[in-house]
C-alpha cells in the first residue's frame, strides 16, 4: 500500500511520541518510530533508514563535534575552570551578589571555549554551588543560576549545536558563531542584572574586592586557556580553517595546556577523558543519524511542504512567524534533546522561515536560543538536572528560582526576534562578502 502524508505523520509522531513517554531513549524513538512506516509502505525498504543514516554521518563538519567536547572535557579535568573562576571573581566579584555575577561570568567565558553546556553546569557547578551555599546563598538559587547560566555554552561562539546546525542546513559556521556572540553576551549580561536584583532583595554578599597582584595573577593564570576561542572562532572567520579543523585546534591546545603547560592531566586521566568523550559523542551521533532518517522520513511525504502552506495562507508576516518558530522550538525542547530537534523541527521549519524573509542566520540564532531554555526546563532540561545532582536537592524545589531568571532571557530573545540586526550585525560586519 501507498501511505498518506496524514497517515504518514500521524503513525510517524504518534509513534516518536508513544516511544518517548514509556521512557525509550530519543535516539531510538526516533529510529523505531520508522519502521512500521517501512513495513507498510511499498515504495521504500529498511535500507533507506540505513542509507539516510550513513549519509549523515558522511559529513566532516560533524567531526567538530567530539572535538569540541574533548576539548571541553580536557578543560575541565585540566583545572583550568579553576583558572576561569579566578578571572571572573576579580573581573565581577566586588559587586553585590557576587559569587552569583562569577557563575554567570565563568560561564560566559567556558562557552567561549568549550561550546558545551552541559559540560559547563558540571565543572563550574561542582565548584560554585557547594561555595555559594557557604557563603549564606540558597541552594536553590545556587543551582537555578548555575544551570541558567551554562545555556549560554551552545549560544555563545564556538558552540556544538551552531556547528550541526550548519551541517545540517547548509549554513556557514563562521556566521553562525558570530551571530551568536552578541545575543550571547546579553544573555550574560541580563543574567547578572538579575543576580543583581537577587543580592539586594537577600543581602546577598560581594566575594571581596580584588588586589592588584591578586588581578594580575588571575589574569596572567587565565591568559593561555582565553586564547582559545581566539584561536577558534578567528580561525574560521579569517577563512584559515574549517570549523573541524578548529575544534582540532582546540582539542590539541587544551591537551597541551592541562599535560605540558599547567601539569595538571596525567596519562591515567586521559584514558578517563578519552572514554567519556567517546561516549557522550556516540550519543550524540546516534541521534544525529535516527533524527535524520526520520526528518528524511517526514520530507518524503512532503511534511515541511505542508508547514510552509498552513503558515503562509495563515499571513502571519516575518515577526509572526518568528514567534511561532520561536514557539515550537521552545516546547519540543523541553521534551527532546536540542540536536535531534535541530534535524526535524529545523528542516521542516526551514522553508518556512524563508517563505516570510527571515535570514537563515536569524532563523538558526531564534531556534538555537530557544533550544537553549530546554536544557534548564522539565522534564529534559539535562543542565538543570546536573546542577540540582550537585546540589543535592529536588528539581522541583528548584523551578520556580529558573521561571524568575529565566524571564529576562525570554526578553532577550523576543529582541532578537524584534530587532534581527543583533544577530546579523557582526557577520555583516565582519564577514560582509557573505552576509551582505
Amino acid at each position: 500500500m501507498i501511505l498518506s502524508t496524514g497517515l504518514a505523520s500521524i503513525i510517524l509522531v504518534g509513534g516518536f511520541l508513544l516511544l518517548v513517554f514509556i521512557r525509550v531513549p530519543v535516539a531510538f524513538s526516533l529510529g523505531l518510530a520508522i519502521i512500521p512506516i517501512v513495513m507498510l509502505d511499498i515504495r521504500l525498504t529498511p535500507f533507506i533508514i540505513l542509507d539516510r543514516m550513513f549519509q549523515s554521518y558522511n559529513s566532516f563538519i560533524l567531526l567538530a563535534v567530539p572535538f569540541f567536547l574533548l576539548a571541553a572535557n580536557l578543560m575541565n579535568s585540566g583545572k583550568i575552570t579553576d583558572k576561569l573562576i579566578d578571572l571572573s571573581r576579580v573581573l565581577t566579584g566586588w559587586m553585590p551578589g557576587g559569587l552569583g555575577h562569577v557563575n554567570v561570568a565563568v560561564s560566559m567565558l567556558f562557552a567561549g571555549i568549550s561550546g558545551s553546556s552541559t559540560a559547563d553546569a558540571a565543572g563550574c557547578g561542582k565548584i560554585l554551588i557547594p561555595a555559594m551555599v557557604k557563603e549564606g546563598y540558597d541552594p536553590r538559587f545556587a543551582i537555578a543560576i548555575t544551570a541558567c547560566s551554562s545555556v549560554m555554552g551552545v549560544i555563545i561562539p564556538p558552540s556544538i549545536l551552531m556547528v550541526v546546525w550548519g551541517g545540517v542546513m547548509q549554513v556557514s559556521v563562521g556566521g553562525l558563531f558570530l551571530a551568536g556572540a552578541i545575543p550571547g553576551l546579553m544573555i550574560g549580561f541580563a543574567l547578572m542584572a538579575t543576580v543583581y536584583g537577587y543580592a539586594k532583595v537577600y543581602n546577598y554578599p560581594t566575594a571581596g574586592r580584588p588586589t592588584l597582584a591578586g588581578t594580575w595573577d588571575a589574569f596572567r593564570g587565565a591568559a593561555l586557556a582565553m586564547m582559545t576561542p581566539i584561536l577558534v572562532i578567528g580561525g574560521i572567520v579569517g577563512g584559515l580553517v574549517t570549523p573541524t579543523e578548529s575544534a582540532i585546534i582546540a582539542a590539541a591546545y587544551a591537551l597541551i595546556l592541562g599535560v605540558f603547560v599547567y601539569r595538571t592531566v596525567t596519562l591515567r586521566d586521559l584514558g578517563h577523558i578519552f572514554y567519556d568523550t567517546g561516549r557522550f559523542a556516540s550519543i550524540s551521533l546516534f541521534a544525529i543519524g535516527t533524527a535524520s532518517a526520520f526528518g528524511w522520513m517526514l520530507s518524503f511525504y512532503n511534511v515541511p511542504r505542508l508547514v510552509v502552506m498552513s503558515l503562509t495562507s495563515l499571513e502571519f508576516g516575518t515577526f509572526g512567524t518568528a514567534l511561532i518558530i520561536a514557539g515550537l522550538f521552545l516546547f519540543f525542547g523541553l521534551f527532546i534533546d536540542a540536536i535531534p530537534t535541530i534535524i526535524i523541527l529545523g528542516t521542516v521549519l526551514m522553508p518556512a522561515a524563508a517563505a516570510a524573509d527571515i535570514h537563515p542566520l536569524v532563523f538558526a540564532i531564534i531556534g538555537i536560543v530557544s533550544l537553549a531554555f530546554g536544557l534548564v526546563t522539565p522534564p529534559y532540561g539535562l543542565c538543570l538536572l546536573i546542577s540540582a545532582a550537585i546540589g543535592g536537592m529536588n528539581v522541583m524545589k528548584v523551578i520556580p528560582d529558573v521561571i524568575i531568571i529565566l524571564l529576562p532571557m525570554l526578553l532577550i530573545l523576543l529582541l532578537i526576534i524584534l530587532f534581527p540586526e543583533i544577530a546579523l550585525f557582526l557577520p555583516q560586519t565582519l564577514m560582509p562578502d557573505s552576509f551582505g
